[in-house]
């Protein structure tokens, strides 16, 4: 007994320590749902335990104007107490909050906080709730979205997902699959199950050390080392010198919902498991972004820093660098903006957006331009209808949004960066890197950006050391402009690896010298013997000058350019186009000779070569050289000098044919063009009719969104009133079964003092039928010989005092009459209630002395 004794009290003991630290770090659990929710979050609550260990936070779409019993409903598929929130709540684990109905919830500081709806149309109650609780509990943040329409919750999963937090969704178990559908394609679910096994899965993650103890040790160097090399060798990427503590606590969270507690055990899981590495990486690189985050930035940005650049540009486009772009909610809202300022002040310039980021995944997904309709929270309604289009339960970014941006997977401290910028916004990417990782990605941006070009950043960064590089514009929202420096900073493209021995260092460079001597001869060769000439791209912009070029091109007049065609001399254009045309066509070199060019009021002959090939990018290019014939001083010269005079005027005829024919044809080139200018014309009038037509579509859509957030509440008002039909049901069961054991005869009144009920004894006794039913007491006649039965009802509903009388029927029997008042659930009086005991039966049925 005394061992039995003293195991039940450790027991208790180590149970007592287990609450306790559950009560120190808790995981909150955000469930929403919406049609068919009710029958997903009761089954959930069945397969937990009586201390799950967690506090469960459900929010469902409800009518505002109805009075929910959901608490009721509740209650009975758990042993938690079950909690209406009606002010400030202070979260507590084993317990389930609901808000009441109308209400927005958010969490702060572990407190429930209620907030009037302000939102309408497309219900967005989860998503608010889940964004907050990421905020707020980061790591031990933990979501579950259950069976609904449309799909509020997705963006919350992914901000829960971004601050390392668990996320859950119904599988096609879901009644309704939309919303658990678009959270699980969006990307952002760990656990995609049936209702009973999300139970099961949550119990498991609240008790691993991710959620109960968030301030762990640090990972063993040389493993962590392991695990970057597995992620380098697939992905190009080094995570060396990224701060460690974000890395961790990614690679932490990938432990937990692989189900083990140290990195010993997780590697082999990574090594093995090629979808891991894949998983693992895309936490690392997940990015909490959103369309117009920070709206006080953009208002800045359209009022300060987008005039400023536009301004006294013509055709020269602005150039806008997004590195970090994730799916591309920040690059989207950029050029959003950028259209709207020249909308507004009508500028004509051109734009081109850059938007990088390392993951293919999230570049692919914001090439395509798809996001769910949860972003209505985040884009006005106006932007909505003028630079998306609703497809698929979603919306698309308009072509016209699209065609400004140029997505391209590129690694910012490593790979080249752009040039001749304007603006670059980097947000909330640089919070990741180490010291040395942030010094080089200024010193890139400086080395990218325009004299006076502009530099956004992210709330929690700054430009730290560089202020001689950068100065601040405006100090609140991180904006800030380049400064003009004597020396550029040295900038390395890629980080410095180690050094090899010294021994190895010197062979090598004993090795490479005589390379370097016969590089530098080909140099010389080149550029004393190779011809003169261009290089140009597919559009035909000069990329570099070889040799004088002077000769045959010439800075043409107005707004610079490096196009080739409108460099070419007088004599030169013709020729040089249509050996351009013939050389793309055949993709093979076109060599023209003879061509009579004007230079400086003098004559020269030239001969033309354009040879097109491939570059290492997959870019088209081409190679113009030009070269003149060399005069000839042999015998036959002085002859042909003396040629008649006849030669001479037909050669001078046919030249003037030659002019005459190339003007012929420049003129129909500037028809050719003239006419594009008006097919462009045309086509921008289509473009304008059609986004009316799409603003018309629009304004259907939301129209219908509203009449679909109205079909989810009614539909859970609906499951409400059926759960409570099924309550009546049994209720109503329960007292027809009384009414036909009991062989007393009781009769019910109501506040009017007419019959609402009777039993078989009292029909028996009373003569009464089912017609009955609704007449009132004084109109009945009874076989009781009783005159002022109406007065002592009245009575005893006055005086809410039961009386009791004998009376005396027909058959001269004696029996007891007892009048109650008739009380609702409420406390209310509403009729009475007559009981008749038949007193010769029990005196019958007493034992006599």
């Amino acid at each position: 007994m005394g061992a039995k004794r003293k195991s039940r009290t450790e027991t208790k003991a180590v149970e007592a320590k287990h609450e306790a630290r559950l009560r120190r770090a808790f995981p909150v659990v955000g469930i929403g749902a919406s049609a068919g929710g009710i029958e997903a979050i009761t089954s959930l609550l069945k397969a937990l335990p009586k201390l799950p260990g967690m506090a469960f936070v459900f929010i469902i779409h409800q009518d505002p104007k109805y009075e929910s019993n959901l608490a009721q409903i509740l209650a009975r598929s758990t042993a938690m107490p079950v909690e209406v929130i009606r002010s400030d709540t202070a979260a507590e684990p084993n317990h389930l909050y609901l808000p009441p109905p109308g209400a927005e919830l958010s969490i702060e500081g572990g407190v429930l906080k209620l907030h009037e709806r302000t939102s309408s149309g497309t219900p967005s109650v989860i998503d608010n709730f889940f964004v907050s609780l990421a905020e707020d509990q980061g790591s031990r943040a933990i979501s579950v979205v259950l069976s609904g329409s449309a799909s509020d919750g997705t963006r919350g999963t992914k901000e829960i997902k971004a601050e390392g937090g668990i996320t859950f969704a119904q599988d096609d178990s879901a009644s309704v699959k939309s919303m658990p559908q678009s959270a699980t394609e969006a990307g952002y679910v760990d656990f995609v199950l049936p209702a009973d096994k999300i139970a099961a899965e949550l119990v498991r993650i609240a008790h691993h050390d991710y959620v109960t103890e968030p301030s762990q040790g640090r990972f063993s160097e040389q493993e962590l080392l392991k695990l970057y090399t597995l992620i380098h060798k697939k992905y190009d990427i080094d995570f060396t010198h990224y701060k460690p503590t974000t890395i961790e606590r990614r690679i932490r969270r990938r432990m937990a919902l692989r189900k083990v507690s140290t990195l010993r055990e997780y590697l082999p899981i990574a090594r093995d498991d090629q979808h891991e590495v894949e998983q693992l990486y895309a936490d690392i690189l997940i990015k909490v972004t959103g369309f117009f985050r920070d709206a006080e930035v953009f208002t800045t940005l359209q009022r300060d820093v987008f005039p400023e650049l536009l301004r006294e540009r013509d055709n020269e486009p602005i150039r806008v660098w997004v590195p970090g772009c994730a799916t591309g909610e920040e690059a989207y809202s950029i050029a959003i903006s950028l259209l709207e300022v020249v909308g507004e002040h009508k500028f004509s310039c051109p734009i081109q957006i850059f938007a990088t980021d390392v993951s293919d995944m999230a570049i692919e997904r914001a090439r395509v331009g798809l996001y769910p309709e949860s972003i209505s929270t985040e884009v006005s309604p106006e932007r909505l209808r003028r630079f998306f289009g609703r497809i698929n339960g979603g919306y698309r970014v308009s072509k016209a949004v699209r065609d400004c941006c140029v997505f391209a997977r590129q690694n910012v401290t490593k790979d080249p960066p752009f040039s001749k910028l304007d603006f670059i916004s980097c947000r909330n990417v640089m919070i990741y890197f180490g010291t040395m990782l942030q010094r080089k990605v200024i010193s890139i941006f400086h080395y990218a950006l325009r004299p006076n070009g502009f530099l956004l950043l992210g709330s929690s960064e700054t430009i730290g050391n560089f202020g001689e590089l950068f100065g601040t514009v405006d100090r609140k929202h991180k904006i800030y402009r380049k400064k003009t420096v004597a020396a550029r900073p040295p900038v390395d493209f890629d980080m410095a690896k180690p050094s090899p021995p010294p021994e190895r260092r010197e062979a090598k460079h004993e090795a490479e010298a005589p390379n370097a001597v016969f590089r530098e001869a080909d140099r010389v060769l080149l550029n004393r013997f190779s011809p003169t000439g261009v290089l140009i791209n597919d559009s035909l912009d000069v990329v570099q000058f070889r040799g004088r070029t002077s000769r045959y091109l010439e800075l043409p007049p107005g707004t610079a350019s490096f196009n080739l065609l409108k460099m070419a001399r007088e004599g030169l254009l013709a020729d040089l186009r249509a050996a351009i045309h013939t050389a793309r066509k055949k993709e093979a070199p076109e060599r023209r000779e003879g061509i009579q060019i004007k230079v400086n009021e003098h004559a020269a002959t030239v001969n033309l070569e354009v040879i097109p090939f491939i570059g290492t990018s997959k870019e088209r290019f081409m190679l113009v050289l030009f070269d003149e014939p060399r005069s000839s001083s042999n015998p036959g010269s002085a002859a042909r000098k003396s040629r008649p005079e006849t030669e001479t005027r037909q050669v001078t005829r046919l030249k003037r044919e030659l002019q005459a024919t190339r003007e012929y044809l420049q003129s129909i080139i500037e028809e050719q063009e003239a006419m594009n200018e008006e097919l462009r014309s045309a086509n921008e009038e289509i473009q304008s009719s059609n986004e009316e037509l799409q603003s018309t579509n629009e304004e259907l859509e939301t129209a219908k969104e509203e009449l679909q957030s109205s079909n989810e509440e009614l539909t859970t008002m609906n499951e409400e009133l059926e759960t409570r039909n099924d309550e009546l049901a049994v209720a109503n069961n329960d007292l027809l079964n009384l009414f036909s054991a009991v062989d007393i005869p009781i009769v019910m009144l109501d506040a009017g003092l007419r019959i609402r009920r009777f039993n078989a004894g009292a029909q028996r006794v009373l003569n009464l039928i089912a017609s009955d039913v609704g007449r009132p007491a004084t109109d009945l006649k009874t076989t009781l010989s009783i005159d002022n039965l109406d007065e002592l009802i009245a009575q005893v509903v006055d005086t809410l005092e039961v009386r009791e009388l004998q009376v005396k029927d027909r058959d001269g029997r004696t029996q007891l009459l007892r009048i109650r008042p008739y009380k609702t659930a409420d406390n209310k009086i509403d009729g009475a209630i007559l009981v008749l005991i038949d007193l010769d039966v029990i005196r019958k049925q007493r034992p006599r002395g």
